[in-house]
C-alpha cells in the first residue's frame, strides 16, 4: 500500500560521454571537445559555460575531491521534459585521461586499465565524488556549489562518442577516426546504445565530417548529430536522441543539420539581441552603471532571455557601447549649443565693429580675454580638451569652453558675426536715414496709413535699401511718436482752455449744446486738426478730461503719477514724520541735559580710540565740563561698517552729536561721503526731523608717531569740508603731545554739541499740547498744477528747509504746521499743498483764509488752470501769486516766459494780490520770507474772511433748515459723503470734497451738534459727544467761530431751480411740512424744467442785463413768483449764538464777489469764449439764445447760495452781474409768451410706457431695432459679443458684476466709439469691467422694446404660479419658443451669460438671484407707474432668476438642475403688500457710502438690495 501511494520517479539514465584521449602525443594540443559538449548540456546558460577545460592536472587536485583519483568526471544531472511530457533525469559521466603536470604522464588510478577498456565501462564507482564545474573549482571545492554522485556510483545506460570535425591541434583525423574505431568495438561490447557526436562543426572540415558520416553508415543503428558546443548548437539534441534509443517510449527526436540548427539558433539570439538593445535604450543617462541597471532590470524577461543566450559579459558590452553613445550624443549636443551661443557672446564682447573689422580670429581672441566680462561668457579649463573632463556635466554652466574656439566651426562663427555687424550697421543707417527722411515730410500727420505715404518716398535711397518690414516698422515707430506728441499737445490745449471747461454743468454728461460749443473753441486750433485722422481718439481724449473735470481725484488724474497730490503726498511723508503726542523729548532745554548720546564715526579704528580716550578722562561714564557733571553713552562705530545707517538712529540710542574722528586724506573723504549719506538718508528717508539737525563735529587726530608734513594739508581740508558741511572743525591744538587726541579737543568738542543741541531747542517749538496740534491760526492753501516742470520740494523748500515746520496731525498726508512770529505773537499756520483739481472742492466748501497759486512761467496751460481757478474765487480771500522757472535771466530771454510772468503780475495787480518769482537755479527765493508779508496780510484779514463764510453757511443752513428732504429710508445725516469712484453710476459732484485724505478742517463739525426746533431752525448742542461719526460731516462751520444765528431774509429774488424741485417734490411727499406762507405754482400748471432762467453767470452782457445770476421765475400766469420765507425770527437765538450786529449788517452791505469781476484779464478770458461761439449774432440775442437752447438742462452754478439779498454792489470791473430791476422787467416780459406756451402744453394722463431718453447723442446703432443689428450669420448684436467676450475674459469674478454701476462717462463713451468704429477693441480702450457690464446693460435699455415681448408677460406670470415644479419649468420653455426667432437668439445668448456669472458667485457674489434682481427690469421693461405691475415685481424678477438657473435645460436639452442655495443678500418679502410701499417715494437723496451704513440698513422688503 505504501508503494502505490508514493509518485513514480522520472526515469534515471546515465550517459557516458566518451572520445579521444591521453597525451598531447596521443591527442594533440586540444581536446575533441567532450568537456565543452557536457558542460554547455549540464549548464547551458552563457554565464555557465566555460570554453576551455584542461586534462593536466597536479598530484593534489588529481586526488581532490572532485576528480577523487578517477580518469571519470562527473558533470551532474538534468532533468528533462520530452514533447510527450515525460520528465527523465540524465546523470553525464565525461570518461577522461588526466595527465600529471610534472611527468606529463597519466596519473596512476585504481583502474589500471587503458582509456578504451576503462571508457567502455558500463559500472563505475567512486565514494564521495563531487560534481565537477570547471578547472577553477579544483582546489577550491569549498566556493562553489558541492554535489556528490548518487550514491557513489553509477550505471551506464548508453554511450556519446565525440569525434572532433575541425582542423584540430597538431593531429591527424585518421589517427582520430582509428582510435574512435577501436574504441566503438569496445562500447558495442556492452550492448549499450551510442551515438557520435560531431563536434566544433562551427569550425567544420567538410571531407572530415563526410569521413565520419561515412563512418556512422557502415555500423547498424548509429547516428551521428552536427553539435556546437560554442554556439549551443544540437548540444540538447544529440543527448535526447541517446535517451529515446535507451527508452523506445519516447518520440524520436528530429536530428537537423547543423547549418539549419545554426540559422534556428542564431535567429533566437538575434532576436533576443534586439529586444535587449531596445530595453538598454530606454536609459538615457550616460553616468548610468551596469550595476544599477542591471539589478534594475533583472526579473525582466527579455533581459533574462539574452543573458542566457549570450551571457553577462557581452550583455555588459552592449551595454558600454549604449553609454558612450549616450555620451558623444551629449558631447555633440553641448558643442552645437556653445557653437549656438557664441554669436551671441561676440555681440557682447566684440560688439564695436571699427575693433574688430580688420582683426583675424586668433588676434580677435586676444580681445575677447582681455574684456572684463569675458569671464561670463567663457571658460578656461586646466585639462583640454573640453570633452574629456567633467565640464560636459555642468550642465547650468552656460560658458562656452575656450579651447572650443580653436576650431574652424568656432572660426566661421566669427567671420559671419562681423559680416552680420558690417550689413546690419549698413542697415540701422539706413533706417535712421529713412526715419529722418520721414521726418522732413510736413504732410505726413497723426493716424495716416503708410500707403498713403508710400508716393512720399519711393525714389528714396534708403527706403530701396531696407525691407519692407523694416520700412513699415519704422514708419510705424514715426507714427507713434507723432501721434503721442500731438495727443499730448491736445492734452495741453485743453488745459490751456481751462476756462472752457470749468464752468460746465454738475451733470455726468455735458449737454450736446455744451460739446459743439467746445468743438467750435477748438476747432480752429491747429493742434485740434491735428488729430482730423484720429478722430475717435481724439473724442475719447476729450471725453476723458472732460470726465476727469466732473471727477477729479489723484487716482484718475491725467498726469498720472505725476499728479501733484501723488508727488507733495510722497515728499511729506519723507520729509516730515507725523509729531505724535508723546514724542521724546530729545531736545528738551539744555540748560536740564544731564545725559549726552554721542555717535563716533572714524576708519581703521580710530573711532574706538577717541571713545577709549573719552572713556579715560571720565569717571564712570561721567564727565565734568564748565563746572557740571553729563553722563556720556558712547556709540563708536567704523565708517566701512554696512549697518552704519541702522547703527545710527534707533529706538534706544538717539544720538545729539556725531564726532567724526580723521588722520589722513583718505579717510577724510570717507568721513565726508558718510556724512553726506547720512544727511541724504535724513532727509530722504524716514526719518524725522531731529535727524536731520543732528551735529557733526570733524576731530582732527594728532600725528603723534612723527611729525608729519601732511598736518597743514589736514589741518586746511579738514577746515574746508566742515565749511562746506557747516559743522564744526576741531583742530590740534598747538604744542606736542604724545597722544592722538588733546583734552581740550574733546572739551570743544562737547560744547558744540551742547550748543548745537540748545540751538535745535530755540528754532524746534516745543511739544505742542492736543489743541495747538489740532487748531491753526491760518489755514492757507498752495495750489500747483499737476507736470508742471519744476520739482514739488522747490516749491516747497521755503517750508521744508525752516526749521519751524512741523508735520500736520495724522491724516492730513498733503498739510504741514509753519510756526511763524506774525505781528507780536506765533502763529501756526496750517499749509496745505494740493493740485488745482483737488483744491476746487476746497474752494467750495473749506475756510480757506488764503491762497498761494503756483504756476510754471514755461506753461501756458499752468497759467490756463489758474485763471480758470482763481476766477471763482471769493475777493474777500487774499491771494499770493507764485511764477516759477529757472532763473532770472529767463524774463528778458524768452518771449513766451516773459509774457506769462507779465500775465501773472498783471493779474495780480489787477486784484491787488501779492506776485512773486521763484527760480530753481536760485537758493535766496526758497526761504521763508518769501511769504511773509502774503502772511500778514491774510492774518489782518482774517476776521472779515471768516465772518463772510459764517453768513454765507448760514444763509445755505437758512434754506436747508426746513425738513424737505425726505428722510432716507436707511437712516443717517442729510449730510453725505460721495463715494470717491470714477466707477459710480451717477458720479459725485464735480468739485465735491477731495476726500477723507485731504481734510483742511481738524475738527469737522456734523449734524449731530445741533438740533431742530419747532420752526426748523438749528441751534448748537453744547453738550455734544466728541466720538461723532466721522462721514457726517459739515464743512461749513470751522471750529473756532459759533455759527451765525439764522436771520429772515425779507426781499428773495435768486432760487437755485434744481433745489427748487427738490424742495417742491418733498412738499408734495410730505403736505404736514409745506409752509402755509409759501404759495408754489400747481405741478400740472407749472413745468418744473422750464419755469425758471437760465444762469448766466459764464456769459458775457453789456451793464443793461439785470445783475442777478438766476433770474426771478414766473408761474403760468406771468406774475413772478413771491417766495416767503417760512423762518421766524428768533431774537434770543441771536443772542444765544453770541453774533454781533455788525457781521449782519456789513454783509447786507457788500457781499463778497468773485475774482473775475475784478480782473478784465480773468473776465475778458471767459467772455472771449462766448464770443468765439455766438459771433454771428449780436450779443442780447446770443444770451436769449443760449438761454432757449438749454431750458430745463443746466443746472445753477455751484458756487452760488439758494437764496441771495435783493441789494446789488459793485465788486470789480465789467461786473454782469450789475443791472437795473426795470432792465430785468424788460428782459423777462419778452420771454414771457414763449414760456407760457410751453408751460401750458397739456400733459397726458392715459401714456404708453416708452424706455427713458438717456443718450444725448444721434446713433444709428443704439436705440434701434433688434432686428436691424443682426444678421441669419451673426444672430448676436457685435456690441453684446464684444461686451461679452470682454467680461468673461477679464472680469468674470468681479465683486458686484452688473450691481456695481461702472463710470456713466465711461459707458457713454465705449457706446459713442463703437458708433464711430464697430471694430474697436474695448481692451485697449482701458475702461474698467463695471464700465462695459454697464453700457450692455444700457443696449439693452435703448431698445424700442424690451427682450422679453410684453405680450408673454402674462403667460409667464401665470405659469410662475404652478406649484409643481417640473410642470412650471416645461411651461416656461414652451413659452420662450413663442419669442421671435431674434429675440430668442439674443435671449438665450445673454442668459447663457449670466449663468456663466452665477457660477463664480463664490468670488463675484453674484447669485443667479442677485443677477435676476440686476437684469430683470432691463429684459422686461417694467412700468413702474403701474400699482399693478408693482405688485408682481418679485415674481417677474423670480422668472429671470429661473432662466439663469435652469439655463442648460431650457436652451440645450439639459436636465433640470437643483438651484444652488448660497446666502443671499436678502430674504424675500413674506407678504407681496410690502413690496409697494417703499417705492412710492421717488424724490431720495443722495445715497450714503455704503461701508458707512452698512450698519444701518434695514432689510430690504423688495429684496432689490
Amino acid at each position: 500500500m505504501m508503494a502505490k501511494n508514493k509518485e513514480p520517479r522520472p526515469p534515471s539514465y546515465a550517459v557516458s560521454v566518451v572520445g579521444l584521449s591521453g597525451t598531447e602525443k596521443d591527442k594533440g594540443n586540444c581536446g575533441v571537445g567532450k568537456s565543452c559538449l557536457c558542460n554547455r548540456f549540464v549548464r547551458s546558460k552563457a554565464d555557465e559555460y566555460y570554453p576551455e577545460h584542461t586534462s593536466v592536472l597536479s598530484t593534489i587536485d588529481f586526488g581532490g575531491r572532485v576528480v577523487n583519483n578517477d580518469h571519470f568526471l562527473y558533470w551532474g544531472d538534468v532533468t528533462q521534459s520530452g514533447e510527450d511530457g515525460i520528465e527523465c533525469r540524465i546523470h553525464v559521466i565525461e570518461q577522461t585521461e588526466f595527465i600529471d603536470d610534472q611527468t606529463f604522464l597519466p596519473h596512476r588510478s585504481t583502474n589500471l586499465q587503458p582509456y578504451i577498456k576503462r571508457a567502455a565501462a558500463s559500472k563505475l564507482q567512486s565514494a564521495e565524488k563531487l560534481m565537477y564545474i570547471c578547472t577553477d573549482q579544483l582546489g577550491l571545492e569549498q566556493d562553489f556549489e558541492q554535489k556528490q554522485m548518487p550514491e557513489g556510483k553509477l550505471n551506464i545506460d548508453g554511450f556519446l562518442l565525440c569525434i572532433d570535425v575541425s582542423q584540430g591541434c597538431n593531429r591527424k583525423f585518421d589517427d582520430q577516426l582509428k582510435f574512435v574505431n577501436n574504441l566503438y568495438i569496445q562500447l558495442s561490447k556492452s550492448k549499450k546504445p551510442i551515438i557520435i557526436a560531431a563536434t566544433k562543426c562551427d569550425e567544420c572540415v567538410d571531407h572530415y565530417l563526410r569521413e565520419v558520416q561515412a563512418f556512422a553508415s557502415n555500423k547498424k543503428n548509429l547516428v551521428v548529430v552536427e553539435t556546437s558546443a560554442r554556439f549551443n548548437v544540437n548540444v540538447e539534441t544529440c543527448f535526447t536522441a541517446l535517451v529515446q534509443m535507451m527508452d523506445k517510449t519516447r518520440g524520436k527526436p528530429k536530428i537537423i543539420p547543423y547549418l539549419d540548427a545554426y540559422k534556428t539558433q542564431r535567429q533566437l539570439v538575434v532576436t533576443a539581441t534586439d529586444k535587449f538593445e531596445k530595453l538598454v535604450q530606454t536609459v538615457r543617462d550616460y553616468h548610468a552603471t551596469w550595476k544599477t541597471v542591471s539589478n534594475k532590470l533583472k526579473n525582466h524577461p527579455d533581459y533574462e532571455e539574452y543573458i542566457n543566450l549570450e551571457g553577462t559579459k557581452k550583455a555588459k558590452n552592449t551595454f558600454s557601447k549604449h553609454i558612450e553613445q549616450l555620451k558623444q550624443e551629449h558631447i555633440r549636443k553641448r558643442k552645437e549649443e556653445y557653437i549656438n551661443a557664441l554669436p551671441r557672446a561676440l555681440n557682447t564682447l566684440l560688439s564695436n565693429l571699427d575693433e574688430i573689422e580688420l582683426l583675424s580670429w586668433s588676434e580677435a581672441l586676444k580681445v575677447m580675454e582681455k574684456r572684463p566680462d569675458f569671464q561670463s561668457c567663457f571658460v578656461v579649463l586646466e585639462k583640454t580638451p573640453w570633452d574629456e573632463t567633467d565640464h560636459i556635466d555642468k550642465v547650468n554652466d552656460r560658458r562656452i569652453p575656450f579651447d572650443l574656439l580653436n576650431t574652424l566651426e568656432a572660426e566661421k562663427v566669427y567671420q559671419n558675426h562681423v559680416q552680420h555687424l558690417i550689413s546690419e550697421k549698413r542697415r540701422v543707417e539706413m533706417k535712421e536715414k529713412f526715419k529722418k527722411t520721414l521726418e522732413k515730410i510736413q504732410l505726413i500727420s497723426p493716424g495716416q496709413p503708410w500707403e498713403e505715404v508710400i508716393c512720399f518716398v519711393v525714389e528714396d535711397e534708403a527706403f530701396k535699401y531696407i525691407t519692407d518690414a523694416d520700412s513699415k516698422e519704422v514708419y510705424a515707430r514715426h507714427q507713434r511718436e507723432i501721434v503721442e506728441k500731438a495727443k499730448e499737445e491736445f492734452q495741453e490745449m485743453l488745459f490751456e482752455h481751462s476756462e472752457l471747461f470749468y464752468d460746465l454743468d454738475l451733470n455726468a454728461t455735458p449737454s450736446t449744446d455744451k460739446m459743439s460749443e467746445i468743438h467750435a473753441v477748438l476747432s480752429g486750433e491747429p493742434r485740434y486738426k491735428a488729430l482730423q485722422k484720429l478722430a475717435p481718439d481724439r473724442e475719447s481724449l476729450l471725453l476723458k478730461h472732460i470726465g476727469f473735470v466732473y471727477h477729479p481725484t489723484k487716482e484718475t488724474c491725467l498726469s498720472g503719477q505725476n499728479c501733484m497730490d501723488i508727488k507733495v503726498e510722497e515728499l511729506l511723508a519723507n520729509s516730515l514724520l507725523q509729531q505724535d503726542h508723546g514724542r521724546s523729548n530729545l531736545y528738551h532745554d539744555s540748560a536740564n541735559i544731564d545725559k549726552i548720546n554721542l555717535f563716533i564715526l572714524g576708519k581703521d579704528g580710530l573711532a574706538q580710540e577717541l571713545a577709549n580716550e573719552i572713556r579715560t578722562q571720565s569717571t564712570d561714564d561721567e564727565y565734568a565740563l564748565d563746572g557740571k557733571i553729563y553722563e556720556l553713552d558712547l556709540r563708536p562705530v567704523d565708517a566701512k561698517s554696512p549697518y552704519l545707517l541702522t547703527q545710527l538712529w534707533t529706538s534706544a540710542f538717539k544720538p545729539h552729536g556725531c564726532f567724526c574722528v580723521f588722520n589722513s586724506i583718505e579717510s577724510l573723504t570717507f568721513i565726508g561721503e558718510c556724512i553726506a549719506k547720512i544727511r541724504a538718508e535724513a532727509s530722504q528717508i524716514r526719518r524725522d526731523k531731529y535727524m536731520a539737525n543732528l551735529s557733526f563735529t570733524l576731530i582732527l587726530a594728532n600725528q603723534r608717531d612723527s611729525v608729519s608734513k601732511n598736518l597743514p594739508i589736514l589741518r586746511h581740508q579738514g577746515q574746508q569740508l566742515a565749511n562746506k558741511l557747516q559743522c564744526p572743525f576741531v583742530d590740534v591744538p598747538a604744542g606736542t603731545y604724545p597722544r592722538k587726541f588733546n583734552e581740550a579737543q574733546i572739551k570743544q568738542a562737547l560744547r558744540g554739541v551742547l550748543e548745537a543741541v540748545k540751538h535745535n531747542f530755540d528754532v524746534v517749538s516745543p511739544v505742542p499740547t492736543i489743541k495747538d496740534l489740532s487748531e491753526a491760526d491760518l489755514r492757507i492753501v498752495m495750489c500747483a498744477m499737476c507736470g508742471d516742470p519744476f520739482s514739488v520740494d522747490l516749491i516747497l523748500s521755503p517750508f521744508l528747509d525752516s526749521h519751524s515746520c512741523s508735520a500736520a496731525q495724522a491724516g492730513q498726508n498733503n498739510s504741514l504746521m509753519l510756526d511763524k512770529i506774525i505781528g507780536e505773537k506765533r502763529r501756526r499756520i496750517q499749509i496745505t499743498i494740493l493740485s488745482y483739481h483737488s483744491s476746487i472742492g476746497v474752494r467750495k466748501d473749506e475756510l480757506v483764509h488764503g491762497y498761494i497759486l503756483v504756476y510754471s512761467a514755461k506753461r501756458k496751460a499752468s497759467m490756463g488752470m489758474l485763471r480758470a481757478f482763481l476766477s471763482e474765487v471769493q475777493d474777500t480771500i487774499p491771494v499770493q501769486l507764485v511764477a516759477v522757472t529757472d532763473s532770472q535771466a529767463d524774463f528778458f530771454e524768452n518771449e513766451a516766459i516773459k509774457e506769462l510772468m507779465t500775465e501773472g503780475e498783471h493779474i495780480a495787480t489787477e486784484i491787488t494780490a501779492k506776485f512773486t518769482a521763484l527760480y530753481s537755479l536760485s537758493q535766496y527765493h526758497r526761504q521763508t520770507e518769501v511769504f511773509t508779508l502774503f502772511f500778514s496780510d491774510v492774518l489782518e484779514k482774517k476776521n472779515m474772511i471768516e465772518s463772510s463764510y459764517m453768513s454765507d453757511s448760514t444763509r445755505e443752513s437758512t434754506h436747508t433748515s426746513e425738513d424737505v428732504f425726505p428722510r432716507s429710508p436707511r437712516g443717517g445725516s442729510l449730510d453725505y459723503n460721495y463715494p470717491d469712484s470714477e466707477d459710480d453710476a451717477e458720479g459725485p459732484p464735480p468739485y465735491s470734497p477731495i476726500g477723507d485724505d485731504v481734510r483742511l478742517l481738524p475738527a469737522p463739525s456734523d449734524r449731530s451738534k445741533y438740533r431742530l426746533d419747532l420752526e426748523g431752525n438749528e441751534y448748537p448742542i453744547h453738550s455734544t459727544p466728541i466720538n461723532c461719526h466721522d462721514h457726517e460731516r459739515n464743512h461749513k462751520v470751522p471750529p473756532p467761530i459759533k455759527p451765525k444765528p439764522l436771520v429772515p431774509r425779507t426781499n428773495v429774488k435768486k432760487l437755485d431751480p434744481n433745489l427748487l424741485k427738490t424742495i417742491e417734490a418733498g412738499i408734495g411727499k410730505n403736505p404736514r411740512k409745506q409752509p402755509s406762507r409759501v404759495p408754489a405754482a400747481a405741478p400740472e400748471d407749472t413745468d418744473q424744467s422750464d419755469n425758471y432762467a437760465e444762469p448766466i453767470d459764464t456769459i458775457y452782457k453789456h451793464k443793461g442785463f439785470a445783475d442777478d445770476i438766476y433770474a426771478v421765475p414766473e408761474d403760468s400766469q406771468n406774475r413772478i413768483i413771491k417766495v416767503r420765507n417760512s423762518i421766524v425770527i428768533n431774537t434770543q437765538g441771536e443772542e444765544e449764538n453770541g453774533f454781533s450786529d455788525r457781521v449782519s449788517k456789513s454783509h447786507g452791505e457788500r457781499r463778497p464777489s468773485k475774482y473775475k469781476y475784478k480782473s478784465k484779464t480773468l473776465f475778458s478770458k471767459a467772455k472771449s469764449y462766448y464770443r468765439r461761439t455766438h459771433s454771428d449774432a449780436s450779443d442780447d440775442e446770443a444770451f436769449t439764445t443760449s438761454k432757449a437752447k438749454k431750458k430745463g438742462r443746466h443746472r445753477g452754478s455751484e458756487e452760488d447760495p439758494l437764496l441771495s439779498p435783493v441789494e446789488t454792489w459793485k465788486g470789480g470791473i465789467d461786473n454782469p452781474a450789475i443791472t437795473s430791476d426795470q432792465e430785468l422787467d424788460e428782459k423777462k416780459t419778452k420771454k414771457k409768451p414763449h414760456k407760457v406756451k410751453e408751460d401750458k402744453k397739456p400733459k397726458k394722463k392715459t401714456k404708453t410706457f416708452n424706455p427713458p431718453i438717456r443718450r444725448n447723442w444721434e446713433s444709428n446703432y443704439f436705440g434701434m431695432p433688434l432686428q436691424d443689428l443682426v444678421t441669419p450669420e451673426k444672430p448676436i448684436p457685435l456690441f453684446v459679443e464684444k461686451c461679452v467676450q470682454f467680461i468673461e475674459d477679464t472680469g468674470l469674478c468681479t465683486e458686484g458684476l452688473y450691481r456695481v454701476s461702472g463710470n456713466k462717462t465711461d459707458q457713454d463713451n465705449i457706446q459713442k466709439q463703437f458708433d464711430q468704429d464697430h471694430n474697436i477693441s474695448l481692451e485697449s480702450m482701458g475702461v474698467t469691467v463695471n464700465a462695459v457690464a454697464g453700457a450692455l446693460k444700457a443696449f439693452f435699455a435703448d431698445l424700442p422694446d424690451p427682450l422679453v415681448p410684453y405680450s408673454l408677460h402674462q403667460e409667464l406670470l401665470e405659469t410662475s404660479k404652478i406649484m409643481d415644479k417640473t410642470e412650471r419649468l416645461h411651461e416656461l420653455k414652451e413659452i420662450v419658443k413663442k419669442f421671435h426667432p431674434v429675440n430668442y437668439d439674443v435671449f438665450r445668448y445673454i442668459i447663457t451669460h449670466l449663468n456663466r456669472v452665477s457660477q463664480q458667485y463664490k468670488t463675484n457674489y453674484m447669485t443667479a438671484d442677485n443677477l435676476s434682481i440686476c437684469f430683470w427690469p432691463t429684459l422686461m421693461r417694467p412700468d413702474f407707474e403701474n400699482r399693478e405691475f408693482l405688485s408682481t415685481t418679485k415674481i417677474h424678477q423670480s422668472v429671470i432668476e429661473t432662466f439663469i438657473q435652469q439655463c442648460q435645460f431650457f436652451f440645450y436639452n439639459g436636465e433640470i438642475v437643483e438651484a444652488p442655495n448660497p446666502v443671499a443678500c436678502q430674504p424675500p418679502p413674506s407678504n407681496p403688500v410690502q413690496m409697494v410701499e417703499p417705492m412710492v417715494p421717488l424724490q431720495l437723496p443722495p445715497p450714503l457710502q455704503p461701508q458707512l451704513i452698512q450698519s444701518q440698513l434695514p432689510a430690504d422688503p423688495l429684496g432689490i438690495m
